[in-house]
């Protein structure tokens, strides 16, 4: 069925059976932990937590909205029933015909149904976690959008950046360097200037998701996330920003983004799997008001090591790669357990000398794989990337280290790169390692022993899954 907020995704994710209930948890660590935990589950469900320690029973957390490939789809509006590799070759599919349609302006919405202004306001009113035990506090923005305005072209933004309460009606912001958003407030910041911002913390998922996806410069996630969605998605505009804010949201700020105001920020339990970036002084926004719906609900979406969105950066590393000219590329897989980042493994059918290294210089430097990145692995066409075993055994008895590894220095990294030392600029390396047969040996290497596809497909029709 159609959703446009939070609550239709909840209401869906319940009927397919992938949400459960938790009531009475303390924010102060109770439910951090019981999200972190979950995550390890095979089965890990969406987390709704009720009648949370110290607030009213009816402000409410969702945490974990996509961890799951069935919730993953759910957002996406796909079908929930596809192994990762099928998911990946339907998206990939499906994100070349996606026609961007313009975010719609309405006069109203829910989100309006309560505002607090100036002296009124107080952020602490939201069951805001602290998701970590070290985090250097509560963290209100995980599974949020920070929308900003382009000063120059006029285009806007929506970016998930992690937001820290410093106090009752000030924020600090975090922006990795290159991200679109940080390059709107440095445009602001270098002219000595604020930067109005707006930021949604209870949204339909899919634009968390679209927030922290690369998407190219110079365009709208509102308007990628409604050709993704199939309709225009309803922004009301901001009163003191004028910024789209979405009309379904459960909770919204509006503020200043200061540039002459520094507090602590961090640190912060990361993608990457450490407490990324240690404490550091970040800018503020000033909260000029809050906006939010009756029984309002944070969308909590903290990072982990293990990445469900793995899914949809391989899907644009492929796109990429094959928009570039490669043939014959067969999968894409970046590891969930190695932050969706870290590990990237494509599958080829080698056409010509030199495939195999093509394609590992290219998907470490495209678009969607160029941040932060560590490893690239290309096997052949035989080896299911998302199989790590396979991909393991092709590594160890297809490369020789001294011919096959390859090594890419001063590449882009940033802050939240858990080898960078203090102080050090954002560079990093990346290890490019072919594990394929040799080209020129293709013909006379040993045919790896296996059952054909034939011959499985007779012996289970007659004896079964054994």
């Amino acid at each position: 069925m159609p959703f446009s907020d939070l609550r239709g995704f909840m209401s869906e994710a319940e009927k397919i059976g992938q949400l459960k209930v938790i009531e009475g948890a303390d924010w102060r660590s109770e439910i951090g932990a019981i999200t972190f935990l979950a995550k390890k589950r095979d089965d890990n469900p969406a987390l709704l937590f009720r009648k949370i320690k110290d607030y009213p029973e009816d402000y409410r957390i969702l945490a974990n909205p996509a961890h799951s490939m069935k919730r993953l789809a759910l957002t996406l509006r796909m079908p929930v029933e596809y192994t990762p590799m099928e998911f990946i070759k339907s998206w990939k599919e499906r994100i070349k015909k996606i026609d961007l349609i313009p975010y719609k302006v309405v006069k109203d919405g829910p989100v309006l149904e309560n505002v607090q202004r100036g002296k009124d306001v107080d952020i602490y009113k939201f069951p805001t976690p602290k998701w970590h035990e070290l985090d250097g506090g509560r963290y209100i923005g995980t599974g949020d959008i920070v929308i900003t305005r382009d000063p120059d072209e006029g285009w806007i933004n929506l970016g998930t950046y992690r937001v820290m309460i410093h106090d009752k009606d000030t924020l600090a912001f975090f922006i990795s360097p290159g991200k679109h958003g940080r390059i709107h407030r440095e445009k602001h910041f270098n002219k000595k200037e604020n930067i109005k911002v707006a930021v949604s913390f209870g949204h339909d998922p899919l634009l968390a998701l679209v927030g922290g996806t690369e998407i190219p410069y110079g365009v709208c996630e509102y308007d990628y996330a409604g050709g993704i969605c199939g309709h225009p998605i309803e922004v009301i505009e901001g009163e003191y920003t004028g910024l789209p804010i979405p009309a379904h949201s459960e909770i919204v700020i509006e503020g200043d983004g200061r540039f002459d105001e520094l507090v602590p920020e961090g640190p912060f339990g990361e993608w990457t799997g450490y407490y990324a970036s240690s404490k550091r002084n970040e800018p503020t926004i000033k909260i000029k008001n809050v906006m939010h719906r009756n029984r309002p609900i944070l969308l909590g979406y903290p990072p982990s090591r293990v990445a469900p969105s793995a899914t949809l950066r391989s899907a644009l590393i492929w796109n990429e790669l094959e928009a570039m000219g490669i043939p014959d590329i067969k999968g894409v897989w970046c590891h969930p357990y190695a932050g969706h980042r870290l590990f990237v493994i494509v599958s080829i059918k080698q056409r010509y000398p030199g495939h195999a290294k093509q394609v590992l210089s290219l998907a470490c430097q495209c678009h969607a794989g160029a941040y932060i990145g560590r490893y690239v692995v290309v096997v052949d066409e035989d080896i299911d990337p998302s199989n790590i075993n396979d991909v393991i055994w092709a590594m160890a008895t297809r490369s020789d280290p001294a011919e096959s590894i390859d090594i890419l220095r001063r590449c882009w990294s940033g802050p939240l790169d858990p080898v960078m030392p203090m102080g050090k600029k954002g560079h990093n390396s990346r290890a490019l390692i072919e594990a394929t047969r040799p080209y020129e040996n293709l013909k006379e290497f040993p045919v790896a022993v296996d059952v054909s596809p034939e011959l499985a497909a007779q012996v289970t029709k007659k004896w079964g899954e054994i």
